[in-house]
């Protein structure tokens, strides 16, 4: 049985969402999955994204659903000075669990913090950012900055192919810019987290908060935390394209007598003792 709405912890929380793309809906879509109200604002046609890839067969974006279901809908003109006042009006509604905004549509004064604050002073405001200095971001700018297309695929070295138990059928040397929008992901999950520490600090003091989170921030962050900046900053070294192969400690895929293909991994010391004994290997590997 469906668990309702009514005894999730965001219960009683409404939240108003101007967005477009992953990361600010994602946020949304966290939010009302906790049980928050989302109403989401959209201008006259639909956002920026609303018919992108993948398609349902009658036309409909698989992806746009995905990541708005759950949440109710307003449109409105924004372009219209009427419009935008209904929007403000929308944020700043009275309630106790009202007057939050999340968005991804940042640098518009009609409806800055400061706009809304002045009418609502307690207002909570998320505003998701390309880069803390305002220029555009996205996923794949932000991934490829970073660096971390020049580690997947295969080294320019390596052979390839599926035979050779590298996979993805890279050329030799040839960077991959992942499919999965990591970056959006962590940014979207930050950025609801955030949203829900600001409503239990207006719970105790009753002050409001602008939250400015860049997309970059999240991904140097998140790639310090897991050890990629620090190891070149410790000893020079640059982490090579290993294809399908785990980086530190023993992972490879194979390809089945029948075609399928499988990963195995081995992550801990009685891991690899346990696969040299399953695969026949241990006098092998006590050889080596």
């Amino acid at each position: 049985m469906a668990e309702s709405s009514e005894s999730r912890p965001l219960s009683g929380i409404r939240v108003v969402e101007l967005s477009s793309f992953v990361a600010s809906p994602l946020c949304g879509l966290t939010l009302a999955q906790l049980g928050a109200e989302v109403i989401r604002v959209d201008p006259v046609g639909g956002a920026a994204d609303v018919h992108r890839w993948p398609l349902a067969p009658g036309g409909t974006s698989i992806y746009w659903t995905g990541l708005n279901r759950g949440k109710s809908s307003v449109t409105l003109d924004l372009r219209s000075d009427e419009g935008r006042q209904s929007f403000r009006d929308l944020v700043t509604a009275p309630g106790e669990g009202s007057g939050i905004l999340v968005t991804n549509s940042a640098g518009r004064e009609w409806m800055s913090h400061e706009r809304l604050a002045a009418v609502r002073p307690d207002v909570i405001t998320l505003e998701l950012l390309g880069r803390r200095d305002g220029r555009p971001g996205v996923d794949y700018t932000v991934n490829a900055a970073l660096g971390f297309p020049a580690i997947t695929g295969q080294d320019g070295g390596q052979g390839g192919g599926q035979d050779g138990g590298q996979g993805g059928g890279q050329g030799a040397g040839q960077v991959v810019n992942h499919a999965l929008p990591a970056w959006d992901v962590a940014a979207g999950l930050h950025a609801a987290l955030a949203v829900v520490s600001a409503v239990r600090e207006r719970e105790r003091t009753g002050r409001g908060r602008r939250i400015v989170l860049p997309l970059d921030d999240v991904a140097l962050a998140t790639a310090g935390a897991l050890g990629y900046l620090t190891e070149p900053q410790l000893d020079g070294s640059t982490r090579p394209a290993v294809g399908n192969y785990v980086y530190g400690t023993f992972g490879r895929d194979f390809t089945t007598a029948d075609g399928g293909r499988v990963m195995v991994v081995a992550l801990t010391t009685r891991h690899f003792h346990d696969l040299a004994r399953v695969t026949g290997t241990r006098d092998a590997v006590d050889a080596l």
